[in-house]
């Protein structure tokens, strides 16, 4: 008997299975139902497409776009895998000879729209196509949208109840990337799954870098900046048509190849365009939500929100399209408060109560994850019912990380006052307790004569927010699922109570506020500063003949050059510093940060990822073989990198490379000849000087004239 490793090897090309896959295609095999819950880039569609082709008859896939069964259809069939589809794409002959196909066995999966599946006229021919080729099971693809607590609800789905009436003996396996705990209970009800195994994987992305930047007055060259700097392919989501278009016509002008994709435009334009950015004929799609559900390209290097999400579970989607394929990538969203009044707008507009309610809840949750000052994991994964314990170390807040503070004092207050109210109440009932509100409510409960009362005074109410937050986070407070929140204590929280535990939260210190509200984590711009307070350590250490380590440890420099502190108050609270070092150091350290940061053209002057990397391994002290072995490239290749980031007015020694009687010689001949190519330099100089060495010194020299 063919093993399971052998068939994925034959159909598929891998020689192993991911995390969980080998299990679900086993269980499918058993004709078992099943609610699959993996992320995106764990290797979901094999988990039905497999099991299809080993179990007889025909698998239908309920797919909701027609771009992604396309998709996927496309590359089955690019495996030799007898595959499908039906859609309006499809003229009517056509559906038919497909038709005649499948009922002749010739097919092993069928890929339809839920619109399609469900109508009468093809409820027939599901009738003869079962009881004669049999179906194998129904795979249900972003089985969310079948629940009106998922993000993408669509009521097309819920007509999906149907199958399991028209069709009890066949199993169905229901698959999507997100779904919360009151998602997957909606799910099966939904479905009416019969006792399914549930696959549940962690919804953390590990290659994924979360970060969130104020959006800037001018944010066109925010978004430009920032793409400027990225490496490889991205999207760009955006709120509206309009911003939209105008992002992508301004990126165009300047150089970057953009494309805008929204609703507003044809299907026909849409499609192209999809497939331009699919291809890599166009490096920047910039769209609206209409774009990338279930777009398969897997080498998205980076997503940036221009715009609030709506809620966690869209974010989690859209900047889950990011690094598919394993490699890290970058996920940025811009925030601005006024976001939410946007959102909110749009809310009030939903006939329905209930759905009005769901989407403010929905909201609150994707606000936490924008001010948040802990890591964004924690978050974003408790919103699907998973606990993160922090310092993913690939996010904005774990990289540049806060002010820690003792606020256990605090803690006990805020949590006696739930004990006090009976744990029936939510965070704001609490803190207005707590602040000595005069609201009808707290004097109804007759909770203004409760010791509690009015003894947090002293903090303000998005202080304690804050900290019942933070509370919750960290795992010391219970806040239940339901739309009231309503807090409980837990062991941890007794533990505290009783001062056996201390409670510490990060928090942003009014003393560097400006500091912390004007850095906007750019990998690039920490890296540069980084080896500039390297350069520094080691000269301070040279001059002193001690080792540099001595002085700054790299983690305390790493920590100065993500947060870079302007004056001698701020570096005293950075890791690693202490008092003696500031009075020592301090001076040298904070001049460089500064000068650092006022240099001429910062912003636009920075080194591309690939300059980035040959100049690191130039500061290691490596020759210009040496680095070119490293990074597999062309001598000439570095050289290019070498004059560019001359050019770029970084530190580059070009007497490490040219001897200096050459180099003189090479400057005489450059200044008697004028600005000319290097051709006409070579033949001048003759067989003696390389055109390496040429292009260096002539770069070294342009750069001495700009500084002139």
């Amino acid at each position: 008997m063919v093993s399971l490793q052998q068939s994925l090897k034959q159909y598929f090309g891998y020689d192993s299975f991911r995390d969980g896959q080998e299990e679900i295609i086993n269980q499918a095999l058993l004709d078992r139902d099943l609610l699959v819950i993996m992320p995106t880039g764990g290797g979901k569609s094999l988990c039905f497409q497999l099991p299809a082709l080993l179990k007889k008859g025909v698998s239908i896939v309920v797919s909701p776009l027609i771009s992604l069964m396309q998709d996927q259809v496309m590359a089955l069939q690019d495996n030799g895998i007898n595959a499908t589809f039906l859609n309006s794409t499809v003229n009517f002959n056509e559906i038919r000879q497909r038709e005649e196909d499948i009922l002749a066995g010739k097919i092993k999966l069928l890929y339809l729209a839920p619109e399609r599946l469900v109508s009468e006229k093809f409820q027939q021919f599901l009738q003869i196509l079962a009881s004669t080729v049999t179906i194998s099971f129904f795979a249900i693809d972003e089985a969310h949208c079948i629940s009106e607590w998922g993000h993408d609800f669509r009521q097309e789905y819920r007509q999906l109840r149907q199958l399991r009436f028209r069709f009890p003996h066949i199993p169905i396996m229901a698959l999507t990337a997100t779904a919360t705990t009151r998602v997957q209970k909606d799910i099966i009800t939904q479905l009416n799954l019969k006792t399914p195994a549930i696959h549940r994987f962690s919804f953390n992305r590990s290659n994924l870098y979360y970060e969130v930047q104020p959006r800037q007055k001018r944010n066109y060259q925010q978004v430009f900046n920032l793409i400027n700097r990225l490496e490889g392919s991205g999207i760009v989501y955006c709120f509206s048509r309009k911003t939209t278009e105008d992002l992508a016509s301004r990126l165009h002008q300047d150089g970057i190849s953009a494309l805008p994709y929204h609703a507003g435009l044809s299907d026909e334009v849409r499609s192209k365009y999809q497939n331009s950015f699919i291809r890599d004929d166009v490096r920047v799609m910039v769209a609206t939500l209409a774009f990338g559900m279930g777009i398969n390209k897997p080498d998205v290097r980076f997503v940036i929100h221009h715009d609030l999400p709506r809620n966690i579970e869209s974010y989690y989607q859209e900047s889950g399209r990011a690094g598919r394929d394993g490699d890290p990538a970058k996920c940025i969203l811009l925030y601005n408060p006024s976001d939410e009044y946007k959102i909110h707008y749009f809310i009030k507009q939903k006939e329905n109560i209930q759905e009005q309610k769901i989407a403010y809840q929905q909201l609150e949750k994707v606000l936490e994850y924008a001010q948040t000052n802990y890591c964004r994991r924690i978050v974003q994964l408790s919103y699907f019912g998973e606990r993160f314990k922090g310092d993913c170390d690939c996010c904005d807040n774990c990289l540049n990380p806060k002010d820690i503070e003792d606020w256990t004092i605090e803690a006990q207050k805020f949590l006696s006052c739930i004990a006090r109210t009976q744990e029936k109440f939510g965070i704001k009932h609490i803190i207005a307790v707590l602040k000595g509100s005069k609201s009808d409510k707290v004097y109804k409960y007759g909770h203004h004569l409760l010791s509690t009362y009015g003894i947090g005074k002293d903090k303000t109410v998005q202080e304690w927010e804050y900290l019942g937050k933070s509370l919750i986070y960290q795992g010391f407070l219970n806040q239940s699922n339901d739309s009231y929140k309503i807090l409980k204590l837990n062991k941890e929280s007794w533990e505290i109570l009783k001062s056996k535990k201390q409670v510490k939260i990060a928090v942003v210190n009014t003393n560097s506020s400006k500091i912390i509200d004007n850095y906007h984590p750019k990998a690039l711009e920490v890296e540069l500063l980084l080896q500039r307070l390297k350069k520094l350590r080691k000269k301070l250490a040279d001059q002193e003949n001690i080792a540099p380590y001595v002085i700054f440890g790299d983690s305390t420099l790493k920590i100065m050059a993500q947060m870079q502190p302007q004056n001698l108050k701020s570096l005293a609270k950075l890791s690693g510093v202490t008092e003696y070092k500031v009075n020592k150091y301090g001076n040298y350290f904070i001049e460089e940060i500064v000068y650092f940061l006022n240099e001429e053209n910062l912003t636009v002057a920075l080194p591309s990822n690939t300059q980035m990397k040959t100049l690191q391994l130039y500061q290691q002290g490596l020759t210009i073989p040496q680095i070119a072995k490293e990074r597999n490239f062309a001598v000439s290749t570095i050289i290019t990198h070498l004059t560019e980031l001359i050019e770029l007015n970084q530190s580059i020694d070009i007497d490490k490379f040219v001897l200096s009687k050459k180099k003189e010689v090479i400057l005489k001949t450059i200044k008697e000849m004028g600005e000319q190519p290097l051709k006409i330099l070579k033949e001048k100089l003759g067989d003696n000087y390389s055109y390496d060495e040429i292009k260096l010194v002539k770069a070294w020299y342009q750069k001495m004239n700009n500084q002139n």
